[in-house]
């Protein structure tokens, strides 16, 4: 059994909202160059490879980003 609190490991305290900088840090995580992006074109690839080393080196790569 567990109990889940939804809250943040350390605590946020925004004092001067940025949206620029909010739109960066969205871009790197979701946009076309980001984690996202990364981990799609990752496991979408080892579709392609004819060798099962190589498609287990991909699934873990596109896994961990």
């Amino acid at each position: 059994m567990w109990i889940y609190e939804k809250k943040l490991q350390y605590p946020v305290n925004i004092k001067n909202p940025s949206p620029a900088l909010a739109k960066v840090i969205v871009s790197q995580l979701g946009g076309p160059h980001g984690e996202l992006g990364a981990a799609t074109r990752y496991l979408s690839q080892r579709f392609a490879m004819p060798l099962g080393e190589v498609k287990g080196i991909l699934t873990d790569i596109g896994t961990e980003e």
